[in-house]
């Protein structure tokens, strides 16, 4: 059943279906009955409504505030590697990034490269065992 574009699920649908099929057959054998409890009956029924697509709201903040704390630990971090990039950008990198920048085409990925610490590597050991 939707509600104004909220889905509201499992045991809360079938509550309110039954609450809906009980108010339905009230106003059908009750012609003529006390409008009071015709109006409770549309009060309870609207309260239910308004609890679960409050329910679903709070559930939706829930998630939204969750995306944002990820998005803003990620922003961080990102702003750290920028920094970090930026101080091992030679000038003439940085220069070239600003070129591209102003002439809003992206950079090449092949041709660009950032100093980083040397690479080192192990020669290959000589086994002091016997050979066979």
């Amino acid at each position: 059943m939707r509600v104004r574009g909220v889905r509201v699920q499992g045991h809360d649908e079938m509550t309110m279906k039954l609450l809906f099929r009980e108010l339905e057959q009230h106003l059908k054998s009750s012609s003529g009955a006390s409008v009071v409890a015709i109006d409770n009956k549309i009060e309870q029924a609207m309260d239910l409504v308004k609890s679960h697509l409050m329910y679903a709201v709070r559930e939706e903040v829930e998630v939204l505030k969750e995306q944002i704390k990820e998005l803003i630990e990620r922003n961080s971090q990102l702003e750290q590697e920028n920094t970090l990039l930026k101080t091992l950008a030679s000038p003439e990198q940085m220069a070239q990034f600003q070129a591209q920048v102003q002439s809003g085409s992206p950079p090449p990925a092949a041709t660009a490269t950032v100093p980083g610490p040397p690479i080192l590597t192990q020669p290959a050991s000589h086994s002091s065992g016997p050979s066979a």
